[in-house]
């Protein structure tokens, strides 16, 4: 899939989404990636998220980038640790093909989709929404409305009994990643 290589891939969080997604993407052969995100490995992350017992309190950006080095080391890998916000979005993603959303509060994810509406309107948004606890497989899909595409069963919120859980959490990264292929091999066709 050479082709991929022309294409530059944002990701806002390095989550359990974001982490997913990425490693999804670069065995894809995406070698152009921008990943912003502030927080740490914790140990609470790690049944769903890519990151492993040795990785706890390293900046998950700089976590990620070690894991998909092992992967491929010629990925073209701009890190940020830092929290994406309406000061540095535009900064942050602007050489960006099209962006992956893997924040978990909903009030980042409105605060992402104003700023693609404000910024880059044209450019297509795949977010997670709806991913936590567990359940059928079948209810996990993707809904398009205009160049945001949504991927994930939209109701199941997290809270205390129902915790995000690696297959579900896996499933809608790999989504994700899977319609940032389409969408980006749809383009040189």
């Amino acid at each position: 899939m050479k082709e991929l290589q022309q294409f530059h891939i944002g990701i806002a969080g390095a989550g359990g989404l974001g982490s997913n997604a990425a490693i999804a993407l670069v065995r894809s052969d995406v070698k152009n990636l921008t990943i912003a995100d502030f927080d740490c490995v914790a140990e609470s992350n790690l049944n769903r998220q890519y990151y492993f017992a040795d990785q706890i309190g390293k900046p998950k950006v700089e976590a990620l980038r070690e894991n998909i080095f092992r992967i491929y080391s010629d990925v073209n890998l701009k890190i940020h640790f830092t929290k994406v916000t309406p000061h540095n979005f535009k900064e942050l993603y602007a050489d960006c093909d099209l962006i992956i959303e893997a924040f978990d509060k909903a009030e980042e994810k409105v605060m992402l989709i104003e700023e693609m509406m404000k910024y880059f309107p044209e450019k297509p948004l795949i977010i997670g929404s709806g991913l936590a606890g567990w359940g059928r497989s079948n209810d996990i899909r993707m809904e398009q409305i205009g160049n945001i595409i949504i991927c994930g069963d939209s109701i199941s919120e997290i809270g205390e009994h129902h915790p995000p859980l690696a297959p579900r959490v896996g499933m809608t990264a790999n989504m994700q990643a899977n319609e940032a292929l389409r969408i980006l091999l749809g383009m040189i066709q």
